[in-house]
């Protein structure tokens, strides 16, 4: 079954706000609000960074039924595994059913800051976020654990609050080892839109599948979710516009490698022209162009498309969205 979901974005919007627009997502029949999880944001001027981990439980209690979590936490370096499975053993008590932990290998604008750790290679990171999730699963599962792994120790640990079954882990992916290792052991795949066709049909995906195959899973019970960066409005130059705040999306993995500070992130994106900064996102005051553009990621096999709208004007954006495009969108793929 298709879901669609809204994006909260911390980077953009204080907590009270960002809070009110996911209530208002819920309310126009949104599926889901994912979270994103950051130290510090994208930009330095209008930037924000309220803390996900608080701001999830005030979600919870504000509404009744669309899933939420992170896309994405890092579970690795400002915050212990433990901790997290903490955190989200508490979420997923107090909202059953609801909760997703999505994670990555994290990027050093959030944790260099926060820790002054060296930031380290690739390889590390990748290897940090497998056993941070070993970790949290044994957490949720066993009733004392002490973990002695490469980066991560606990001692006879004990989660005395936990949800039946744990909570569903998502694993967010850029590149094919990611994307292999929530084959053999995510229950969901998450990657955001506006790249090129390829790196979906001949790269992830079917890194996805290889992984779950080589685990003897069945691929699909593993949820592809996908973040779609979508500007509407009925004044196209609007909609393009909008599109400026996250410029720093259009800028390659070099210029963003190494960066920790957000002014110079800021300074970056700046420096790209406005259909450079657009370039990631679907523009359009057509709602058929929003429909058939987003229908090629479901013809992929993306099945939870979350909704990122770029806009100061939030509260107008998901209601314009709800009322020309979802309706539409949902009775062609249902």
């Amino acid at each position: 079954m298709l879901k669609i979901g809204y994006k909260a974005s911390a980077e953009q919007f204080a907590p009270r706000p960002l809070l009110e627009f996911a209530v208002q997502a819920e309310v126009l029949g949104f599926d889901s609000v994912m979270l994103s999880d950051h130290f510090q944001p994208w930009r330095y001027t209008d930037g924000h960074s309220p803390f996900s981990l608080a701001w999830l439980a005030a979600l919870g209690e504000r509404t009744t039924r669309v899933q939420m979590g992170t896309s994405v936490m890092t579970p690795t370096f400002r915050l212990h595994p433990s901790v997290v499975a903490h955190a989200f053993a508490t979420l997923g008590c107090l909202y059953p059913g609801r909760v997703i932990l999505g994670v990555g290998t994290g990027e050093s604008l959030n944790e260099v800051s926060s820790t002054g750790i060296a930031w380290p290679d690739s390889k590390e990171r990748f290897a940090r976020l497998k056993e941070s999730i070993e970790l949290m699963r044994r957490l949720w599962s066993e009733e004392f654990v002490t973990h002695n792994g490469l980066y991560y120790k606990t001692v006879a640990a004990t989660l005395y609050d936990r949800p039946a079954g744990g909570v569903p882990v998502y694993i967010a992916a850029t590149g094919e080892a990611a994307a292999r290792l929530a084959g053999r052991v995510a229950d969901g795949f998450i990657c955001t839109s506006g790249k090129p066709r390829a790196l979906y049909l001949e790269t992830l995906l079917p890194a996805v599948a290889d992984g779950a195959t080589k685990a003897a899973r069945d691929q699909g019970t593993i949820e592809k979710l996908i973040e779609m960066k979508v500007s509407y409005d009925p004044d196209r130059q609007r909609a393009l516009e909008d599109t400026r705040n996250w410029a720093a999306l259009a800028l390659s993995a070099e210029d963003k490698l190494g960066v920790e500070d957000p002014r110079e992130m800021e300074r970056r994106a700046n420096a790209l022209p406005l259909e450079k900064a657009a370039s990631r996102w679907i523009v359009s005051d057509d709602p058929d162009e929003h429909i058939q553009k987003i229908g090629e990621y479901i013809a992929m096999g993306f099945t939870h498309l979350v909704l990122h709208m770029p806009g100061q004007d939030q509260a107008r954006a998901i209601a314009l969205y709800a009322k020309d495009i979802l309706p539409r969108l949902r009775q062609k793929y249902a």
